[in-house]
């Protein structure tokens, strides 16, 4: 269940649906994170394309299911912030 806005690691975007840059520290960790496991497997995607192709779609759905858990809702937005 999406935390509310002062407790979510990641804003919704302002324009369109999804999630924009983290909006607290450890939001930031886990992009670092998922930058430095995907730098991990770079070595092996010559030997094993594939494998890394599976790899890399792997991270960015556990990287989706985090800020899923942790994000804001996400929904289509035109640009007008709540409540104005």
């Amino acid at each position: 269940m999406p935390l509310p806005k002062d407790k979510a690691w990641f804003s919704a975007r302002r324009y369109g649906y999804g999630w924009g840059l983290p909006a607290r520290w450890q939001g930031w960790l886990v992009i670092v994170i998922f930058f430095a496991a995907l730098a991990a497997g770079v070595g092996f995607a010559r030997s094993h394309p594939m494998a890394f192709t599976i790899y890399i779609a792997a991270l960015g759905i556990a990287l989706v299911a985090v800020c899923a858990w942790k994000g804001e809702y996400p929904r289509w937005r035109w640009g007008k912030i709540d409540g104005e």
